[in-house]
């Protein structure tokens, strides 16, 4: 018996084998799609399949044009608050285990992110007039 309760937690190479054979299937599998709608693919190539399309929109100008710092700003503080809704979910699962604790813990979370917007709000971080 303890022979075999030593065998089982070893580990060897041969444990791995699971894993390397999931990897060698699914790299296959897209290898052999790949190849195969290759050679089955239509091959008709004309003017209007190779001009450059975006949403239906015809093409204007250079798309290496300056993007206004705003649009990037935007995008980091949505990130980041959108980080902190995902600290809420531990809090969600949890909440009748962590009682007044966890409350108070999570009260102090949303007044840190409430202080950060009130000076992100400030600041004019938000506004888009120029």
């Amino acid at each position: 018996m303890f022979t075999d309760t030593v065998l089982l937690s070893a580990t060897t190479p041969f444990s791995y084998f699971p894993i390397v054979m999931q990897l060698v299937a699914a790299l296959g599998f897209v290898g052999i799609t790949m190849i195969a709608t290759h050679f089955l693919g239509p091959k008709r190539k004309t003017s209007d399949k190779l001009a450059t399309f975006e949403s239906g929109i015809e093409q204007k100008g250079n798309a290496r044009q300056p993007v206004a710092i705003k649009y990037f700003l935007t995008a980091i503080l949505f990130v980041l608050f959108d980080v902190e809704v995902i600290f809420f979910y531990p809090y969600a699962v949890n909440f009748k285990q962590l009682q007044w604790d966890g409350f108070y813990a999570m009260l102090i979370f949303v007044a840190f992110f409430l202080c950060g917007f009130i000076y992100i709000l400030k600041k004019g971080a938000l506004k888009w007039e120029d």
